[in-house]
């Protein structure tokens, strides 16, 4: 594992450095997306959620139609479920949508409609986590939070730890992330550093040559070494190794995930209320589909209907979005 640097030991000067290559990065490289153009905590939740494993070419159009749909936490809140799900079409999690759903109740219901401004009060509400919480708080608020996705784990781990195939714990590089983050400065510098993440600084193939930070990163430099100690020394030949079988990776459209997909999907074509049988139900989401396949249906309906995504009838003979 590698030894991430010390917050309380990294010299001023190298933290001024790296602030002003990235903001400057920023101002001339960051995307013009539309969550960045405003400051309504709602809109902010709103594209969070949806941001959450999917990319971002493929949530604009469907944020700005969401919105128009719901246009605010009190349309959401009264929607029905069934309604909210259609309107998720096409970004897949379905669960992120009731989730949406029930942070907006939570809202209305116990905040009087207005959204809490700290990372700890935003916490409770129900669906959001650590990063949600930060997100808001610093995109909505301008809070000067430090907190964690994707992107910006992989940044803080680089820069002050080193390649990430030894990861440093995420409560270290928190640490490093809040010296990091410059006072008064914090909106723009989590945007700037996502973006980093999300355009430069990504997981399989690094753009290093473009990057603002390569002078202060670990990583670009035990990768140089790397580079430059292949011209410099001869390595003992390798023991020869033994031949690995390899694992054969279950195909997605196998999965429980994937029939789950299915399910919502074609109960999503119906119109509002609508029950379709169960018996029609099985030969559209599987193409070799046989009566053997019944009880294999019926749990993955029982679990879609405990996660409240669908509704079985009494008898459990029809399925309806709800």
């Amino acid at each position: 594992m590698n030894a991430a640097e010390s917050p309380a030991q990294l010299p001023d000067s190298r933290i001024a450095n790296i602030q002003q290559h990235l903001l400057a990065w920023f101002k001339d490289h960051g995307r013009d997306l539309p969550w960045r153009r405003t400051r309504n905590p709602y809109h902010i939740l709103v594209s969070e959620i949806m941001l959450q494993q999917t990319q971002v070419e493929r949530v604009k159009p469907k944020y700005a139609a969401f919105l128009e749909q719901f246009p605010s936490l009190e349309a959401l809140a009264a929607a029905s479920p069934g309604a909210v799900i259609r309107a998720w079409s096409g970004l897949g999690y379905n669960r992120r949508a009731l989730n949406l759903q029930r942070t907006a109740q939570a809202v209305l219901n116990e905040h009087d409609g207005k959204f809490p401004a700290t990372p700890e009060a935003l916490c409770e509400l129900p669906g959001i986590g650590p990063y949600t919480a930060g997100a808001i708080a610093c995109f909505a608020f301008e809070r000067d939070v430090a907190f964690m996705d994707t992107n910006i784990r992989r940044v803080l781990q680089r820069v002050f730890a080193g390649p990430d195939t030894a990861p440093v714990p995420d409560r270290e590089l928190l640490e490093l992330g809040a010296v990091a983050l410059p006072p008064g400065d914090g909106w723009t510098w989590n945007q700037a550093i996502m973006e980093l993440g999300a355009l430069i600084c990504t997981a399989a193939r690094p753009r290093c040559q473009l990057c603002p930070l390569r002078s202060d990163c670990r990583a670009y430099a035990e990768w140089r070494a790397a580079d430059e100690a292949v011209f410099t020394y001869s390595p003992a030949p390798k023991a020869p190794r033994k031949a690995k079988v390899a694992e054969r990776a279950v195909p997605f459209t196998t999965t429980p995930r994937y029939f789950r997909g299915r399910v919502v999907e074609a109960l999503r074509q119906l119109e509002p209320g609508v029950w379709l049988a169960v018996a029609e139900l099985g030969p559209q989401i599987k193409g070799d589909w046989t009566p053997d396949d019944q009880p294999w249906l019926a749990t993955l309906l029982h679990g879609l209907a405990a996660d409240h995504l669908i509704e079985l009838d009494e008898a459990r003979l029809h399925a309806r979005l709800p």
